[in-house]
């Protein structure tokens, strides 16, 4: 049964098509009531099940009919808004099925905003429970006047026997039952693969995420996919363990065996310590049909896990799938709360190869009577970053006299509990919350928007564009988007974003596009629409992505881009697609170059400034010449009148490359830009996200990690190992010093995008002929293109336009939008 709580009689359909139905059936007492959330945050894809909760005053229960000898799915969808009158960080309460505990003494709201995430998927796997029904009881805390307990969706579904005895990593002798404890689930990764919905899982629905937020250090391996004559052969290994694209993606070491023989191809994931953990590892080898090709040991916290694992002498076959289930106890003590995956070459087998290769992980928390944990606690520096928003907030509407609701906050994923310590000006946590426990939602460094423009349910856009960005970019039929996109086939899905999914296709017989479509359900983010339109629309740069044109009608909204064959430059640094696509020096500097042009032509070649206020490394596409292009103009900001050189603003952007000045202020300038540019860079140097939160505390940032160790004298020793020994000194030097300026702490004290350029053109200069001179020549403005208001000839822009083929489609669809990095909301 899949229920949404809170749905009227006749229910309702998520995004993916699935069928939501009531609750009121089901319930079997206490007070409750039913809501609607005041806000819908942008990376809700679907307001089923979120938009609507029943919120419980007392203990309430549900009871579901069972099978007494059948293990099954539970899943519970937390969203937490306000409800009413309900407050979600006055919500602390306890969740029980028959008498195993799930959760105790919980804040949904405190978890979000520690995780960074609009809302949480708990999902555990119940064993036997050896009655005739299941009873799900909710129970406000006592510990809080005013406490409540509330959920928004529920689903109960019956499961196959997927879980044996497993080794116990440590004791060579012990195993662990499975079948009969109760499972959470923590973490499950698609490893080196792409987001997998409920719908393209082997039907069990579950998701499966990216497992790059969850990599150890710069040397993050190398991705690769089966060849399409390669099959996934089931032998013995039932197809619903995972569905067949877990299995033809892999992340493996690399190909050269002296940088694999130094290091550890890594995963750490935070858990609760005191508590014992099932790890599944997913395998496949579809390259090697011999044994002893690859041979690599696996480690769990630095104990063997799996020793001498020979996927393919395992399987006896190319192309299939295996797993391995281990079990851990994380005790407590420094560090406990981490849980380390490792993959090593094992030298004493004398393989072929000196690699080690995974597919897939899936980590769940064992128990038999409690799979509870307590809340996690928030970062120091989010703690920081939010209270210093919350104060000026405060200061700013007390000097206006009245409340305004902030509907954004600063970062990835919308933190809701930001947007309640702005209307509440309160927040209380839990006593002893002091876990670092990660959902098994990942983290994503996702644009934060909340606009809504809508009349009776349908978006307004085309009637708000000016008739100057009408004129300028091609209006497609909403017929003609069908027809591109094979009627949005789901198999044209290149990603899922935060406005909804992008689509490959086709338009003028042949011309291959990228088609972004906003989510009729959620109508979120219009106004950022209609600003990448009018952006876009005016302007032509060698270095800005082209906006082809947008379609408009029966409540549909999509925006038609130019393809970009090697996708964002963030998958190129450290991502790992394929050993050929790790960049040399020149190349980065070559790109880093292109982008700056393109953000200088923003702040001083078009008719306004123009701030673009969400600059990273998914925002830099690629083109097949490896040209970059700064795309995603949802955010920008134009100003008419610069003469206080700032627009005052909500701040908006992506945490971790965030302006501190722009942050304390509200003040907006070009500088803004400048700052975010400079976390690029040692993006770039450094090959690492902006944040890690999965590293110690001094290294989440990038930021300040970087410059920590510039004042150390230590900055070699966290540059791309890809990098070293390859550089220039004197070009490394003159990089390092022009990314420092740029995250200078007040904006004039950086750098203006000309004079970086410059800088970089020099470093350039300097890798290539040291004994060069020291003169660069300034960006060329030649390469600004004037737009005529009265052309609209697409065909023109046709001509210059950068496609790839089917396959480069294909190999790089994981991330052609910022968006689509979060595959799937937080």
């Amino acid at each position: 049964m899949v229920l949404g709580c809170g749905l009227a009689d006749e229910g309702g359909k998520d995004t993916d098509g699935r069928q939501w139905s009531t609750d009121q059936k089901f319930l079997t007492g206490g007070d409750s009531n039913t809501f609607r959330a005041s806000f819908q945050d942008p990376s809700l894809l679907s307001e089923v099940p979120y938009m609507t909760a029943r919120v419980f005053t007392s203990e309430a229960s549900y009871k579901f009919p069972i099978k007494p000898d059948k293990r099954y799915w539970l899943r519970l969808h937390f969203y937490p808004s306000i409800y009413g009158n309900f407050n979600p960080t006055d919500s602390y309460f306890s969740v029980k099925a028959n008498e195993v505990t799930l959760l105790s003494n919980f804040s949904a709201s405190i978890t979000c905003q520690a995780l960074s995430q609009a809302y949480l998927d708990r999902e555990y796997s119940l064993a036997p429970l050896n009655s005739d029904s299941l009873t799900l009881t909710f129970k406000p805390s006592d510990q809080y006047n005013g406490a409540f307990a509330f959920v928004n969706g529920i689903q109960l579904i019956e499961m196959p026997d997927l879980f044996d005895s497993a080794a116990l990593v440590g004791f060579t002798d012990q195993t662990v039952d499975a079948k009969t404890l109760h499972l959470q689930t923590m973490f499950r990764l698609n490893v080196g693969g792409q987001y997998i919905s409920p719908l393209q899982d082997s039907g069990l629905t579950r998701m499966w995420y990216d497992d790059t937020p969850y990599l150890y250090g710069a040397s993050v391996g190398v991705t690769t996919e089966a060849a399409k004559d390669v099959p996934i052969k089931y032998q013995g290994t039932p197809d619903y363990v995972a569905p067949p694209v877990v299995y033809s993606t892999s992340r493996s070491m690399g190909g050269n065996k002296d940088v694999n023989i130094g290091y550890n191809l890594t995963w750490i994931f935070q858990v609760d310590p005191n508590s014992m953990y099932l790890a599944r590892l997913h395998f496949c080898d579809y390259n090697y049909d011999k044994i002893n090709e690859i041979v690599f040991n696996v480690f769990v916290n630095n104990q063997t896990a799996v020793y001498q694992m020979d996927v393919f002498g395992m399987t006896n076959g190319k192309g299939v799938p295996t797993y391995k289930d281990v079990v851990v106890y994380v005790h407590s003590g420094p560090e406990a709360e981490q849980l380390w995956l490792a993959l090593h070459p094992a030298p004493d087998t004398k393989p072929e190869y000196y690699d080690a290769i995974l597919n897939g992980v899936e980590i769940f928390k064992l128990n038999d009577t409690t799979l509870a944990g307590p809340n996690p606690q928030p970062s120091e520096m989010l703690m920081k970053q939010e209270e210093e928003q919350a104060n000026a907030f405060k200061n700013k509407e007390e000097n206006k006299n009245h409340q305004v609701v902030i509907g954004g906050a600063a970062g990835g994923a919308a933190l809701v509990a930001a947007l309640c310590i702005v209307v509440y000006n309160k927040k209380r946590r839990a006593p002893g919350s002091d876990s670092h426990t990660s959902s098994w939602l990942p983290l994503y460094g996702n644009t934060q928007t909340a606009s809504k423009s809508t009349i009776s349910g349908k978006s307004t856009v085309g009637g708000n564009l000016s008739a100057t960005a009408q004129g300028l970019c091609r209006y497609f039929s909403w017929q003609e988007m069908k027809q591109a996109t094979k009627n949005f086939d789901e198999s044209n899905v290149i990603g899922v974003g935060g406005f909804g999914k992008v689509y490959k296709g086709v338009i003028d017989n042949g011309f291959k596009v990228a088609i972004k479509r906003s989510n009729p359900q959620s109508e979120q983010g219009v106004h950022e629409f209609q600003t990448e339109i009018e952006m876009l629309s005016k302007l032509r740069h060698k270095h800005l992505v082209s906006l082809i044109g947008f379609c408009e009608e029966n409540g549909e909204m999509c925006l038609v881009y130019d393809h970009m064959a090697r996708g964002t430059l963030r998958e190129h640094i450290y991502k790992g697609n394929k050993p050929l696509n790790t960049l040399t020096w020149k190349q980065r500097l070559d790109i880093c170059i292109g982008a700056a042009r393109g953000l200088h032509y923003l702040h001083t070649g078009a008719k306004y400034t123009i701030i673009h206020r969400d600059v990273k490394t998914t925002n830099i596409l690629l083109d097949e010449n490896w040209v970059a292009k700064v795309s995603d103009f949802g955010l920008s900001k134009t100003g008419p009148n610069m003469s206080n050189g700032h627009v005052s603003t909500v701040v908006k952007g992506s945490f971790g490359y965030l302006d501190p000045e722009y942050f304390r202020r509200q003040q907006l300038t070009e500088k803004s830009d400048v700052y975010s540019f400079g976390v690029v860079l040692f993006e770039v140097l450094c090959a690492r996200p902006a944040l890690n939160p999965s590293l110690s505390k001094e290294q989440v940032s990038l930021a300040d990690w970087v410059l920590h160790n510039k004042r150390k004298g230590s900055l070699e020793d966290i540059i791309d190992p890809n990098l070293k020994g390859k550089v220039n000194p004197e070009s490394l030097k003159k990089f390092v010093e022009a990314a420092e300026k740029c995250l200078s702490d007040h904006g004039v004290d950086r750098p203006s995008m000309n004079d970086l350029c410059w800088n970089l053109e020099l470093a350039l200069t300097l890798h290539e002929n040291p004994n060069a001179s020291t003169h660069s020549t300034r960006v060329d403005e030649d390469e600004f293109e004037d737009v005529s208001l009265r052309s609209n000839d697409t065909s023109a822009h046709n001509k210059k336009a950068s496609l790839g083929n089917e396959q480069e489609l294909g190999e790089n669809s994981n991330a052609i939008f910022s968006q689509i990095v979060n595959q799937k909301g937080r």
